[in-house]
């Protein structure tokens, strides 16, 4: 009998250790049901591109991208409130260590930032943050594996190049027209 309260108060204190901070991927799927937020995941394919006619380093950084998943808030007069406490949210998340930030644009109102998670030649997620008050605020996730700063150039030249399917971001559309 004692063996079994000696066990439970050490898996006590190894629960109360562990740490439920709050992290993008959890924000997510916290919000993605959520009637006031919109979610679209977009997968490579969105691109409809002939890798045939891509460069060796193109189709290096296509193969790192393994998906995009947006998060949008969409802002009007009726939940100025609750636009300020979920972008609020958001920026503690982007405050923790784990996410590195690139670049920061804009002013008090209306703004953009750029983070990553991984190392400068490893990186295994780009974050793009952007709010503006009357609008509301996005939140991109950009996941793959080992990518790098060189690697996202190429994909913005893939980008130019592509006959984005449009279908995949229909529900950003269909909010962007509300």
């Amino acid at each position: 009998m004692k063996r079994i309260a000696f066990l439970s108060v050490v898996c006590s204190f190894i629960l109360m250790g562990c740490k439920s901070e709050p992290t993008l991927q959890k924000y997510f799927v916290e919000n993605t049901e959520n009637k006031d937020f919109i979610a679209v995941d977009v997968s490579p394919s969105i691109l409809n591109i002939d890798s045939n006619k891509l460069t060796l380093d193109q189709k290096t950084a296509l193969k790192s991208f393994d998906k995009m998943n947006i998060l949008a808030f969409k802002a009007d007069g009726k939940n100025q409130a609750q636009y300020e406490a979920e972008s609020a949210k958001v920026k503690a998340i982007l405050k923790d260590e784990k996410y590195q930030e690139l670049m920061k644009v804009g002013s008090g109102k209306e703004g953009a930032s750029v983070s990553f998670v991984g190392d400068d030649e490893h990186i295994d997620e780009f974050i793009l943050f952007a709010s503006k008050k009357e609008n509301g605020f996005a939140v991109v996730r950009i996941l793959g594996k080992d990518m790098n700063p060189t690697g996202i150039m190429e994909m913005l030249s893939i980008l130019k190049t592509s006959n984005i399917n449009l279908e995949q971001l229909k529900p950003l559309q269909d909010l962007l027209a509300k």
